[in-house]
């Protein structure tokens, strides 16, 4: 009993992915391989960035431990192009024809990749540079034109009876209802779609196909041909594809989301294909939640949360990445982009990074995903701090000069600014200093700035209007606001004393007399 309450308190202790890598290392042999991957069929986002970071932070918890580790990200481009993203719609004539064929041979509008496929793909990798994460990626294509997939495609083919029944077991399917499913998908010879196509005879290499299916979003062309597995013009069923690739890197650890995960979903079929099929032993598996926004799963493809390639421009990558691998991995995750909460989490992460020893059990899990996030901030100064003194005086120069923390400034002016020109700030550090009028508890206010002096720091400013509010009798929020519509013109605004320091004290303490004097 003693044993399982110390191993119970162990596991409170560490993070998920130290917990995932300790599994990984008492039931597989080193060198240990991580797989994952993603059908790039639009923009990457938030979930996408969920694909390959979690992966990457098991492979850091491996390597910590002192492992031989090596993380292969699939490009899953073969995957039919089954939609137009939002953001391709103005490109609705050129695609409509394109839709039913691999992405990798679905025409890029922007004409500035080989392929769709390739074109998000390649934007899901500036993505992963962006974060600092140096991942191997593998385009699927490149892996089926080198025939490392023709050896499972003809077991399969071989035992396709066995493969109908485990995946209408697994799935919770009536094997009648899966029809004339075949285990692989014939790319058309003539009209290029691999939606549409149905296998009618096969070997375990050669196969006849006809292309004669509605999918809903296209049609065939009513072609039949011939093919052999040689000739790499396939792909294998997702439920077979999937534990084929994890064969062809002998993957030790791959995870999905819940909806992989649940029962009858791919991971089942994957895990009984490996076991009855491919007779090897299934990689450990793991689960992750989904990335939310307002509610609703991210996806960009349908217009719903922001593009990770925007997110990178308002965020630096510590934040990004701490935010994501923070909390339990199988929980959703609503990230919301607003101002308030963000600003929130650059005080939470930049608390923690001056925490040697967490005294509590929370922070101690925070401090380690912040491990996993970053080695060091590349700021000093606190990000609020930079983002006041910058609307105090529009200079980063200035700024740099007052924080003493050049380098850190330099590092988050482009994600300050981004955020100004988005209007992400929030409403109180929305301003600009600007002299205004004091219409009530004019003496007060009088009273207050004569009491000022140059040598007061931030928080003697602060509380100094609490005991004048007190004092005088009034509300110290009447007086906050007196005292912000004199400074910027506004009810309400930063941390009072905060600014007050900003602007500088005799500066202030004189607009407040002349807003006093002008009311």
């Amino acid at each position: 009993m003693f044993m399982e309450d110390k191993k119970r308190e162990e596991l409170r202790e560490k993070h998920w992915a130290e917990i995932i890598a300790d599994k990984v290392i008492a039931e597989k042999k080193e060198p240990f391989v991580i797989t994952s991957g993603i059908t790039t069929s639009g923009p990457a986002h938030l979930g996408t960035v969920c694909e390959f970071l979690y992966p990457h932070t098991i492979k850091q918890a491996l390597e910590e431990k002192g492992y031989k580790t090596e993380f292969y990200f699939i490009g899953d481009i073969l995957d039919a192009f089954d939609s137009i993203p939002k953001e391709l719609e103005p490109y609705e004539n050129v695609l409509k024809d394109e839709l039913g064929k691999p992405l990798a041979n679905v025409k890029d509008p922007m004409n500035c990749h080989s392929s769709l496929g390739e074109h998000y793909l390649e934007e899901a990798k500036s993505v992963m540079k962006a974060l600092d994460l140096n991942i191997i990626v593998k385009p699927v294509d490149e892996l089926y034109s080198e025939g490392l997939f023709d050896p499972y495609a003809r077991i399969f083919l071989r035992e396709e009876e066995k493969a109908k029944e485990i995946i209408a077991r697994t799935s919770g399917k009536d094997p009648k209802s899966l029809g004339d499913w075949s285990s692989i998908m014939p790319i058309c010879e003539k009209c290029g779609k691999i939606a549409t196509t149905r296998v009618v005879w096969h070997n375990d290499e050669e196969y006849e196909y006809v292309c004669d299916k509605d999918v809903g979003y296209t049609k065939g062309c009513g072609y039949r041909g011939k093919g052999k597995i040689s000739d790499h013009k396939y792909k294998l069923q997702w439920r077979l594809h999937w534990p084929a690739w994890q064969a062809v890197f002998n993957t030790s650890i791959e995870g999905g989301g819940v909806d992989h995960f649940t029962k009858g979903g791919s991971w089942d079929t994957a895990v009984a294909i490996h076991k009855e099929i491919l007779k090897r032993d299934p990689p450990v598996g793991y689960k992750f939640g989904f990335v939310l926004f307002g509610g609703k799963k991210y996806s960009k493809s349908k217009g719903v949360g922001m593009g990770a390639r925007e997110i990178i421009k308002i965020l630096p990558p510590e934040i990004i990445k701490y935010m994501l691998i923070e909390p339990n991995i199988q929980q959703n995750k609503d990230i919301t982009l607003e101002g308030e909460k963000l600003i929130k989490i650059f005080d939470e992460v930049e608390r923690l990074s001056k925490i040697d020893k967490p005294e509590d059990r929370a922070d101690q899990k925070k401090k380690l995903a912040l491990k996993f996030a970053t080695k060091e901030l590349r700021w000093h100064a606190p990000f609020v701090e930079v983002l006041l003194y910058y609307q105090v005086y529009k200079d980063w120069n200035k700024v740099s000069e007052v924080t003493k923390d050049p380098e850190g400034v330099k590092y988050l002016s482009p994600y300050i600014e981004e955020w100004l020109e988005r209007g992400l700030e929030p409403e109180r550090y929305n301003f600009s200093i600007k002299q205004g009028v004091i219409k009530e508890h004019k003496e007060v206010a009088k009273y207050f700035a004569q009491s000022l002096n140059s040598s007061m720091s931030a928080i003697e400013i602060h509380n100094k209007v609490y005991e004048v509010a007190k004092e005088k009798g009034i509300e110290p929020s009447a007086l906050f606001k007196e005292l912000y519509n004199a400074l910027i013109s506004k009810d309400n605004g930063p941390r009072l004393g905060k600014l007050i320091e900003a602007i500088g004290v005799e500066k202030a303490k004189q607009m407040i007399l002349n807003a006093v004097a002008s009311g």
